[in-house]
């Protein structure tokens, strides 16, 4: 994860820069179909902060964090709010989030932390709260040009998930969608809306 980490820190400019402003309305308008009013939502692993403003501008309550300290610096200069520098694994938070927006940011887990911190996640979200989280779609799983990266299929995330001690979680909605960023239409990402139990 540190080499990650370092990566985002190296390039974060020019990685905000590519996604700041590709056009996610479809997606971003689909959750906040799924939240009441006034929800608040955990942007997890912002990135430049494009949802977290998206999220603020539509009325929603936001917080936002991300492990790399160069990408917190920019999105809290673009969204107006303090974006904290954390880690997915510090998460611990209880029953406090209606949502959790992780889009594109915990495939970049290896597979027993991300089994650790998706649990960390359906503590954090009140009782029928959900998650939008997204992988690329495939069956690799390791270093790619300098980042690590976990891919899913519908079958494998379902087995995935069905191994984790916690039965509290049920996948509500998967879809797949081509990469939205300019030239990349040939990549493709598995799209999935998480629902935890409503009686915990």
């Amino acid at each position: 994860m540190s080499s990650t980490i370092d990566y985002y820190n190296t390039h974060a400019k020019a990685f905000s820069d590519s996604t700041v402003n590709v056009e996610f309305t479809h997606m971003q308008d689909h959750f906040l179909d799924l939240l009441p009013t006034g929800a608040l939502i955990l942007d997890f692993g912002c990135g430049s902060g494009r949802d977290t403003r998206y999220f603020l501008d539509q009325g929603y309550r936001v917080e936002a964090i991300d492990g790399s300290v160069e990408l917190c610096r920019i999105a809290s200069d673009y969204t107006g709010i303090t974006v904290k520098h954390k880690y997915f694994e510090e998460l611990d938070e209880q029953e406090m989030y209606d949502g959790i927006w992780a889009c594109s940011s915990i495939l970049h887990l290896d597979r027993e932390t991300l089994a650790d911190v998706m649990i960390r996640m359906m503590k954090a979200l009140k009782p029928g709260g959900i998650i939008y989280t997204s992988f690329k779609y495939g069956k690799d799983e390791g270093m790619r040009k300098g980042r690590y990266f976990i891919d899913f299929t519908e079958d494998s995330f379902r087995e995935f998930l069905n191994r984790l001690p916690s039965k509290e979680t049920a996948i509500e909605e998967q879809w797949l969608t081509a990469d939205a960023r300019p030239g990349r239409n040939n990549e493709w990402w598995l799209n999935l809306i998480l629902r935890k139990s409503k009686t915990g």
